[in-house]
């Protein structure tokens, strides 16, 4: 049996986060019903996962020495890990993860995935209530949601008629499902009503664009540059490109050619991507940097580290900036950066990344916090389906800082109220207080902003299977060469 990581090309290292829809680590594929298999399959698939885990794993010294074989694929993934616990393992693994269809796992770290093209977050409709809303946080264009005539800040009550409620919130939105009618409700004077209004979706077979919108304002003798950006994906499922790396270059560039000299960049809902995307995009924003400055460093585990120093010297942990003429460092002072706990991974690498080259300033909530990664690995002889996404290393930035592992604390904190502005929109709180934090002034009074005071059951992009995951590829060789 060839057991190698899955080759693609270099650039394609990623770091992607696994995040929760609840506290804890619960993973896509818990919803679905597992396919039937023997005994002597499952101690195939997991001899296979066990000799990948004693080499790859970051915490490989603490896997159990004789773990039962004999059990599902996935309960044995879980049974090896050095698991996340508050008060024994507050150091542990919150974000591995494994699938039971690799080639699925990779397109999703694409952006590619079966989807209505909406996400959302989702509340309880009332404090002590077990009814559930879920309200719309963006729309991708041309999507099948959009052709519906969804819009961020639409509130979703019910789904195929059923009121949603905390015992049935993940069979309907979350089970597999494609054919969707979806109830709304609006505020009324402070107050969540239903309406009569429903709207049709079917998912299909999407290919999120992570790029989502860009503009440029002129405020207070200051010319803002204003960026939302969804997901690190270098290029589309199936392509070797780099198609949305190019789309950011193309936007810098313009920011340059306008004389951008002051910048928000809004990881508000992008939960993480590939390694070279966000390296990429900030080699176009740090101050002074180039090929020869660290963005961040690598730490893996004592039994790789040296073989992976001995074939491919120390420059294997180091990923260092890019140099690209489209980089408005130079008009630069400092960046302004919108989070919530939605961002994550390679978007804190962003903050964490270019912190030692000028002043990162976060406005928003505080960030998920995830300082470590994964790579991805399948079994390229085919007789073995699964692919798994084990955490492999801990990031650092140039200065060996990596302590953001409960997340970055916003420098100004901005709640997103419940009834949401366009993303874009000046009076929008998040984009209206990084304009005040530029300029001093209010530029547009906010609009009157209903504060959101329900509990928060997390988001449909904390549950999107290549959403935040930390991941790197590796050079192909064979474990056994260790």
């Amino acid at each position: 049996m060839n057991n190698t990581l899955r080759s693609v090309p270099a650039w394609w290292g990623m770091v992607l986060l696994s995040a929760t829809l609840l506290a804890g680590c619960r993973k896509e594929t818990d919803l679905v019903e597992p396919t039937t298999t023997t005994s002597s399959e499952n101690q195939t698939i997991n001899k296979w996962i066990l000799e990948n885990m004693r080499e790859y794993y970051y915490w490989n010294d603490k896997i159990p020495a004789s773990p039962d074989l004999t059990i599902a694929p996935s309960d044995f993934f879980d049974s090896i890990l050095y698991a996340y616990d508050a008060t024994a393992r507050p150091d542990g693994d919150r974000f591995s993860w494994i699938e039971e269809n690799a080639d699925d796992l990779s397109a999703s770290l694409s952006g590619e995935s079966t989807t209505t093209g909406m996400e959302f977050m989702l509340y309880l409709r009332s404090q002590g209530s077990t009814n559930v809303i879920a309200q719309v946080l963006y729309v991708l264009p041309n999507s099948p949601a959009a052709a519906a005539g969804f819009k961020r800040g639409d509130i979703i009550s019910k789904v195929n008629g059923q009121t949603i409620t905390t015992s049935n919130y993940v069979s309907l939105l979350y089970s597999g499902g494609t054919t969707f009618s979806f109830g709304l409700a609006e505020l009324q004077n402070s107050t969540l009503v239903d309406t009569d209004l429903t709207r049709a979706v079917t998912a299909t077979v999407f290919q999120a664009n992570p790029v989502f919108m860009d503009s440029v304002y002129t405020v207070g003798g200051k010319t803002v540059g204003y960026l939302v950006y969804n997901q690190f994906v270098p290029a589309p499922n199936n392509s070797n490109g780099s198609e949305y790396d190019d789309q950011v270059d193309a936007i810098f560039s313009n920011f340059k050619a306008k004389g951008v000299n002051e910048l928000v960049l809004d990881l508000r809902y992008n939960p993480g991507g590939y390694t070279s995307s966000s390296a990429n995009l900030a080699s176009l924003i740090g101050k002074n940097v180039d090929r020869t400055k660290i963005y961040f460093r690598e730490e893996w585990n004592s039994t790789l580290t040296p073989y992976l120093q001995q074939e491919y010297g120390d420059e294997f942990f180091i990923q260092r900036f890019v140099t690209k003429s489209q980089n408005i460092g130079s008009n630069l002072q400092r960046v302004f950066v919108l989070t919530t706990d939605g961002t994550a991974s390679s978007s804190e690498l962003i903050i964490n990344g270019l912190r030692p080259y000028m002043t990162v300033t976060t406005i928003g909530t505080t960030t998920y916090g995830k300082n470590v990664g994964s790579i991805t690995i399948v079994d390229d002889s085919g007789n073995i389906k699964w692919g798994m996404q084990p955490i492999v290393f801990k990031s650092f930035n140039s200065l060996g800082q990596s302590d953001y592992s409960t997340g970055f604390t916003p420098a100004v904190e901005v709640q997103e109220p419940l009834n949401l502005q366009p993303l874009g929109d000046v009076s929008e709180p998040l984009l209206n207080e990084a304009l005040y934090q530029i300029t001093g002034s209010r530029i547009a009074r906010r609009g009157v902003a209903e504060p959101n005071r329900l509990p928060a059951l997390g988001s449909s992009i904390q549950r999107r299977a290549g959403g935040g995951r930390m991941i790197k590829s590796l050079p192909t060789f064979k474990p056994s060469t260790l």
